[in-house]
């Protein structure tokens, strides 16, 4: 359940975040410690993770504020919520998930392996979970409401949706921030393998970025000295949840479309590890 906050609204959850109208044209966004695998909300939650999530964001935020504005305004949020949340623009979202991808693994892989493309776009054979592709793809996705599944979906799909001329610039943001990003955590040791952005338009038009942005929830982080094609990566994100419930451990069968079991304290305390290291590595600061 959402949390009171004085002098707002609750206007809508997500599977990670709270919306609130402030009353003023704006909206205060909190990030919880939920977290999310297969479109399902995991019980418990994972300590500190939404100070996490909003710092890594706001950091973000500003090594890229030169290639696309971002709707943050100021993070002096009410007392219960601080260190979590942001006042943000009210903007328009476009109704899709900007997804880019540098290197082939998860629902990519599996697209892949069954058509030889990802999102209708061709890609060299022979490739294997981990490969680096000749270059970024832009590879977008639905944008599901909770309980639904995102979809992976074409770029026509996207310009039947908004138009030629957004779907364009969303395409060439979305690699414009790939681009920035990737070589901002390879100096750092990490391999970006892919994101997930989202973008919304003020009233005038202007794209801006949104939400959160290249954290571990929305993102997958490789340590690069550790990068081997043809397995499964280690990782600085969630993947680590998503592999411990596809493990015979967890015994819960993805198929069957029912919840899954509780996390268990030790992986709940590994995935905070994992979220911390990347936030820090990324940063270079403590948290």
């Amino acid at each position: 359940m959402p949390i009171e906050i004085p002098g707002t609204r609750h206007i809508h959850s997500g599977k990670v975040r709270d919306l609130y109208d402030t009353g003023d044209g704006n909206l205060l966004m909190v990030a919880s410690d939920r977290i999310s695998a297969f479109d399902f909300v995991l019980e418990p939650g994972i300590p500190d993770k939404g100070e996490l999530l909003t710092r890594m964001s706001l950091w973000w935020f500003d090594q890229l504020e030169d290639i696309v504005p971002n709707h943050m305004i100021s993070t002096e949020v009410p007392e219960n919520v601080r260190g979590r949340a942001v006042i943000c623009e009210k903007l328009d979202m476009f109704p899709v998930e900007c997804v880019v991808r540098g290197y082939l693994t998860g629902s990519g892989l599996i697209d892949y392996n069954a058509t030889g493309e990802v999102c209708g776009v061709p890609l060299p054979a022979g490739l294997v979970d981990g490969d680096r592709l000749p270059e970024p793809i832009f590879t977008p996705a639905t944008k599901a409401e909770m309980g639904e599944h995102d979809e992976n979906v074409s770029f026509e799909a996207v310009v039947d949706t908004i138009g030629l001329e957004t779907a364009n610039a969303l395409r060439d943001l979305t690699l414009q921030v790939y681009s920035r990003a990737e070589g901002v955590a390879r100096e750092r040791g990490i391999i970006l393998a892919d994101t997930k952005l989202e973008f919304g338009a003020r009233a005038d038009g202007t794209i801006v970025l949104a939400d959160e942005v290249l954290t571990p929830d929305s993102s997958r982080f490789w340590p690069a000295d550790e990068w081997q094609p043809g397995r499964t990566q280690p990782s600085y994100d969630k993947q680590f949840v998503r592999n411990w419930l596809l493990s015979p451990e967890s015994g819960w069968d993805k198929a069957s479309n029912t919840q899954p079991p509780d996390l268990p304290a030790d992986i709940v305390a590994k995935t905070r590890e994992r979220y911390v290291q990347a936030y820090e590595q990324l940063t270079g600061l403590a948290f």
